[in-house]
């Protein structure tokens, strides 16, 4: 036995319980989901059954929370995404001086735990609805999404930050020169560079609205999101139907992956094939 041999059997033992202790619960997890029992079992597997995932459809409280985080999710994108944007241009403009204060304040809400964001967002809320009296600010979905964007967006603001770092400011300078306007270039030369961040701010906006708890719990009010709905679910016992869930939502991400890969292969290829139709024209004309 060799020191390389021991070092290759502990790495590989190491990798094993890393995957295990990462799939592990996803595993018996899905494999509840398909067993007939009432209580999440994988051993003895008495059969295969279907039944959970129409249990699932048929639990309008878990309905009713997936389609308000649904919901909730795409209201936090609409509003988060464009505050991050500014926040970031805003960030790229000012004064040199002036960036540790305005970073400090508009960083401050990640910081933040998410049960005072909850709280505050509510007692604010309220107090703006007593004043003006407009009732349709103080409603469940509106206070979540407000308290969820009010972070989410500083998340979004730090992806937009390290895009436009790599951003080459001479580009706008010579737009204007040639005539356009700030708006033009914001539009035509901007937006087209971030267009990836964008997305990748777009879907962890989603993401970190669709999973929260600490935040939405306070402000959700009479409300339920899927997140609040499963943690009362689980406090009363918890049962197979909730394993299909998350079969459900682990096929739809791997489905997700799946599809944007095919995607960005797709784009590669045709990428390379300009490329190569590029380089064989320029031989030609040589």
């Amino acid at each position: 036995m060799t020191s390389r041999l021991v070092y290759r059997a502990m790495l590989g033992f190491y990798i094993f319980l890393f995957f295990a202790f990462l799939f592990g619960p996803l595993l018996v997890m899905g494999a509840t989901a398909f067993n007939t029992p009432t209580y999440p079992q994988v051993y003895p597997f008495e059969g295969f059954t279907l039944r959970w995932f129409e249990a699932l459809l048929a639990d309008r409280t878990l309905m009713e929370g997936f389609r308000n985080s649904l919901l909730i999710g795409s209201f936090v994108v609409c509003l988060a995404v464009p505050l991050g944007l500014a926040g970031a241009i805003v960030m790229s403009q000012i004064h040199a001086r002036a960036r540790s204060l305005y970073y400090l304040v508009v960083v401050s809400p990640v910081l933040t735990p998410g049960v005072i964001l909850g709280i505050s967002t509510v007692i604010f809320w309220s107090d703006v609805t007593r004043w003006t009296g407009a009732q349709g600010l103080y409603n469940g979905i509106f206070l979540a999404t407000v308290g969820q964007s009010t972070f989410i967006s500083a998340y979004c603001m730090l992806i937009f930050m390290s895009r436009l770092q790599r951003f080459d400011r001479t580009q706008e300078e010579a737009a204007l020169d040639l005539g356009a306007t700030r708006t033009q270039v914001f539009f035509h030369v901007l937006l087209p560079f971030l267009k990836p961040a964008i997305l990748s701010a777009a879907v962890l906006a989603f993401l970190s609205s669709f999973e929260n708890y600490n935040t939405t719990t306070f402000a959700i009010l009479a409300e339920k999101t899927l997140t609040t709905a499963l943690a009362g679910r689980v406090r009363q016992g918890t049962t197979p139907a909730i394993s299909a869930l998350a079969v459900l939502i682990i096929g739809v991400t791997l489905a997700g992956a799946l599809l944007y890969e095919l995607l960005r292969r797709r784009e590669q290829r045709r990428d390379e094939a300009r490329a190569m139709a590029a380089a064989a024209a320029e031989r030609a004309e040589a």
